[in-house]
């Protein structure tokens, strides 16, 4: 769990349709012509990385495994294929509100529809390992979290995995994987039990050196961070507010 303060780096920021997200929300229509295009391509994208936390809203509500393999699958098959925007509330922006009120409706509305239809007859729209998702699931603690909650939790874990991986491979790309490994557990909330001097030690370098290293991995962990965000809303100013819901979900 992130536990450094989060504060917005200085960005400029391109027009409207520059994030992902954006892009989707200024699309409008699967169809139209190269702007539906993107759109239909950022979505995909979106989808591909924050769809576990859709299966895991699902689990909690009570769905079998298959069951909420096959909502999920058939969700986005749906979304991909429908102009499922025009209902979206453009004035939250968020692809995570947009995601879940549309699973929403697609589970009061259009599952009944689509029951009787051979498992797994329908082309799906993403690829996921469905075994990996359960063991996942199994992984989530036994509280008294809603399904809601559950969500946002997930999705919390799902953008902060994106922004780890990124982070990790900024630094194999410098030949610096070392350092990365070695302060990592500065950005999860982990204690490794090590002192910066032993980290020195260890990676032969100078305790000040190790302390700049520090600094600056946190410095790009928020900025990754708040890229991140970024994609997955409609307005800069947003991004605070998400950053923030975020860390109280975890």
């Amino acid at each position: 769990m992130p536990t450094t303060p989060f504060q917005s780096p200085q960005a400029s920021w391109h027009p409207f349709a520059a994030t992902r997200w954006s892009i989707v929300l200024a699309a409008g229509n699967w169809r139209a012509g190269e702007r539906g295009s993107a759109a239909r391509q950022a979505m995909n994208e979106l989808a591909g990385q924050y769809w576990f936390p859709l299966y895991a809203y699902l689990r909690r509500q009570g769905h079998s495994p298959a069951a909420a393999e096959d909502l999920v699958q058939g969700f986005f098959t749906r979304l991909l294929e429908k102009e499922a925007l025009s209902a979206v509330d453009r004035s939250k922006g968020k692809f995570r509100s947009f995601l879940l009120a549309s699973l929403k409706h697609f589970v009061s509305d259009e599952w009944d529809k689509r029951r009787a239809a051979k498992r797994g007859g329908a082309a799906s729209a993403l690829s996921f390992d469905a075994m990996e998702a359960e063991v996942c699931y199994a992984a989530e603690p036994v509280d008294s979290r809603t399904p809601e909650q559950v969500f946002e939790r997930r999705w919390a874990y799902a953008i902060i995995e994106q922004v780890l991986t990124r982070l990790r491979d900024d630094y194999v790309a410098r030949g610096q994987s070392e350092i990365f490994a070695a302060l990592r557990h500065l950005l999860v909330g982990f204690s490794s039990g090590k002192r910066h001097a032993q980290i020195a030690g260890e990676l032969k370098m100078t305790e000040a050196a190790v302390k700049v290293a520090a600094h600056r991995l946190r410095r790009r962990y928020r900025e990754l961070l708040h890229e991140e965000i970024g994609q997955t809303v409609s307005d800069p100013a947003l991004i605070d507010e998400e950053i923030r819901q975020l860390l109280e979900s975890l």
